[in-house]
């Protein structure tokens, strides 16, 4: 299996400015080829807006999307693992939400946008926050968390309206296999929705071709090719 596709054309990209609750938050856009297409939301690992996180919002404008990564961390970007931790622990779930429901005003108001709802994909954190943010805001409707970290107290999916594509490693040491199965079981259960779960034989943060210590081309192609499929079907 080849690496994971890289975007093709040019996307145009730019950072991007939205009011969010009481502030004004920051972004990171890339509009496909095109110049227009259904809205997507990027949402950052606990590292911050990396270039890796930019990166996967360039290779969803390439296959068509309007991707908006917001900067949950106000410009800050972790270089290690305490670091990392801090600032995910000084975001609370509910000010990222705040900022996420921003970033969906934002998205939706752009002219280049063409769809009425919205997807969202994250990673580590940024799954959590795929979930929690989807489960109040049914104008996310393509929900696609990688190897998504709940913190705390998982969200209420009574009013989940979002279909759900999650990607796991096998391997992953931070999310056992028994809590990925009550998980779907919980969304399931509150909400009616069957979350189509996949696990691959791959670790932690597979995705993340930044970090060749855990990266697996062969599972990361096959989850971006169905995630991007995804999309489609549901955002068209």
């Amino acid at each position: 299996m080849s690496e994971t596709p890289r975007s093709t054309g040019a996307p145009a990209r730019q950072n991007v400015t939205f009011p969010s609750g009481e502030t004004t938050a920051h972004g990171y856009l890339a509009l496909p080829s095109s110049g227009q297409g259904p809205g997507v939301l990027v949402i950052q690992e606990w590292w911050g807006l990396t270039d890796h996180i930019a990166d996967v919002a360039d290779r969803l404008a390439g296959e068509g999307f309007v991707a908006l990564a917001p900067d949950l961390y106000g410009g800050n970007v972790a270089h290690d693992s305490t670091e990392a931790f801090r600032l995910m622990k000084d975001l609370p779930v509910p000010r990222g939400v705040e900022l996420l429901s921003g970033a969906v005003d934002h998205l939706l108001a752009l002219p280049e946008v063409t769809s009425q709802t919205i997807g969202s994909v994250g990673f580590c954190m940024g799954g959590g926050f795929v979930l929690y943010q989807a489960a109040v805001d049914s104008r996310v409707r393509a929900a696609v968390p990688f190897y998504g970290v709940i913190q705390g107290e998982a969200p209420d999916f009574s009013k989940l309206k979002a279909q759900v594509l999650g990607h796991f490693g096998e391997r992953d040491a931070a999310i056992p296999a028994d809590s990925i199965a009550t998980l779907r079981a919980t969304i399931e259960q509150q909400s009616g929705i069957t979350p189509d779960f996949r696990l691959y034989p791959a670790d932690h943060a597979f995705f993340n071709d930044g970090r060749p210590e855990v990266h697996d081309p062969e599972s990361s192609a096959l989850a971006w090719r169905s995630t991007v499929d995804f999309l489609r079907a549901q955002l068209s």
